[in-house]
């Protein structure tokens, strides 16, 4: 009887295919080199110092960025791949200058936060009103966290922590303060924010502090100073056009579909190469590897999310749009978001679907084999697969940290191509294709998208209220686009 490798090789042959090209995902695995990944990071990094130090949404370098996935994808990978540049309007937002002064007339250094209201009628100067602090349920997140304050008129002192920081600032105008001096929670630069398009004309302009200035302040204020305290702020809101990527094998079933997503953007603050191009980079090498192969059965679908930093924006308009039956050809989606953080945690995601586990299962033995000390994590509520799991579609995916100690620079201008273990970066992108390589070749034992654990009609609705929302900060924008220390024109 002729050898299993002899059949196979006869097999493949007849139909014109040579055995070295069959897809293996061990041969997936082995074309994932460090260089490359290396390659991609430097390229969005320069992308970044050529355009202002970010490539963030609604700014020239995330074009720029859009158009080196394009050039791999559409110019070299034409024939293996079909592209699609999904293009959506989104309420762009960016602080033009903002600043904080300190008591003693002293310049304190401040942190802009993405959709930050401006002091329309110019710079605030005005006493400061500390809030109690409240490190187990939040600092000033709570109605009754607010009683006996008066902060009519006045700049409300509030520690960062637990909390949105736009349900602070919500609280905060209602109490009558004109503006919140914001002091980080922790010691270190803090991180940048998006306070959400949705909150656009319903919160007061906030300056965030170092935690050390804001509680010597907190000190002073205990002990029975008055601090009269400077914050200035100029933003523009408009709406501006933007952009997901959608790259699909041409080979495979497409009632089949095995999605692997990462967000293209960055926040305005800083270049964003662990956030998120070690994603982007690990889905461009699997890309580069999966189109010298063939002989799998299932498509598999890369997918470059826009205005992620904004509140999930492409992937949730992407999500929405889906129909029915276009959300039932999705077996399973892979989110890829920060997998190379300086100092990584190796978290899987898995949630209360049981089919998440016939993706994640597999993505923690290979990192553990790996030598890995990985574990599962459960999903949240801050990335691309938010709108994959209100549909049910079996989802996980690495998660390497964000924040100190993981990711000191997280957000910051230091999210540099320094700011990334490769090493991490490598073992997750091959965890990646080594899993993607095995469901394209088969989904036994993943089962179709849950829809009896969710109201399909409920998770759409829930997904499309979101829109209704940012639909309505488009309005409010479209009305006053200009700097708030012009004259605003209605258009």
């Amino acid at each position: 009887m002729k050898g299993l490798g002899l059949v196979l090789a006869t097999f493949f042959a007849s139909r014109g295919l040579a055995t070295d090209n069959i897809l293996t995902p061990e041969k997936l695995e082995a074309d994932i080199k460090l260089e490359e990944l290396e390659r991609n990071l430097w390229n969005l990094d320069r992308i970044a110092r050529e355009n202002g130090g970010s490539r963030a949404f609604g700014l020239p370098g995330y074009q720029a960025s859009v158009n080196y996935i394009l050039e791999r994808a559409q110019t070299r990978f034409g024939a293996q791949y079909d592209t699609l540049v999904q293009p959506f309007n989104h309420t762009f937002a960016q602080v033009l200058s903002i600043s904080v002064t300190g008591p003693d007339g002293e310049a304190v250094d401040v942190v802009p936060l993405i959709y930050n209201p401006g002091t329309d009628a110019g710079p605030i100067s005005a006493p400061l009103v500390d809030t109690p602090v409240d490190d187990a349920r939040g600092s000033a997140c709570f109605e009754d966290q607010w009683q006996g304050i008066d902060a009519t008129g006045k700049l409300a002192l509030v520690k960062r922590g637990t909390c949105a920081i736009s349900d602070k600032l919500k609280l905060a105008k209602a109490h009558g303060a004109v503006g919140v001096i914001l002091y980080n929670n922790v010691a270190g630069t803090p991180s940048s924010a998006t306070l959400g398009a949705e909150n656009v004309g319903l919160l007061v302009p906030v300056g965030t502090i170092y935690q050390d200035i804001g509680e010597s302040w907190r000190t002073r204020l205990a002990a029975g100073e008055e601090l009269v305290v400077g914050l200035s702020v100029d933003s523009v809101f408009e709406e501006r056009e933007t952009w997901n990527v959608i790259v699909e094998t041409k080979e495979g079933d497409p009632n089949n579909v095995i999605v692997l997503g990462a967000h293209l953007d960055s926040v305005q603050a800083g270049p964003g190469i662990n956030d998120d191009g070690s994603g982007t980079s690990a889905l461009i090498e699997i890309m580069t590897a999966l189109r010298s192969y063939s002989g799998f059965a299932n498509k598999v679908r890369f997918a470059w999310w826009g205005a992620e930093e904004s509140g999930l924006i492409g992937s949730l308009y992407y999500t929405s749009n889906l129909s029915e039956e276009e959300a039932d050809r999705i077996r399973f989606y892979f989110n890829y978001d920060m997998v190379g953080s300086p100092a990584p945690v190796f978290a899987v995601y898995t949630g209360d679907n049981p089919g998440d586990l016939t993706g994640a299962e597999p993505l923690r033995d290979y990192l553990s084999a790996a030598g890995r000390d990985a574990y599962f994590g459960s999903f949240g509520s801050s990335s691309d697969y938010v709108g994959f799991l209100e549909l049910g579609i079996p989802s996980s995916g690495i998660f390497t940290g964000a924040g100190a100690p993981a990711d000191p620079c997280y957000h910051l201008a230091c999210d540099t191509i320094s700011n990334v273990d490769l090493e991490a970066l490598t073992t997750n992108a091959r965890a990646a294709a080594v899993v993607a390589a095995g469901m394209a070749l088969s989904l036994d034992g993943v089962p179709p998208r849950n829809k009896t654990s969710l109201n399909p009609r409920g998770s759409r609705n829930n997904i499309r209220a979101q829109f209704d929302k940012w639909k309505r900060a488009a309005k409010h924008a479209s009305t006053e686009k200009s700097c708030s220390h012009k004259e605003k024109s209605t258009v």
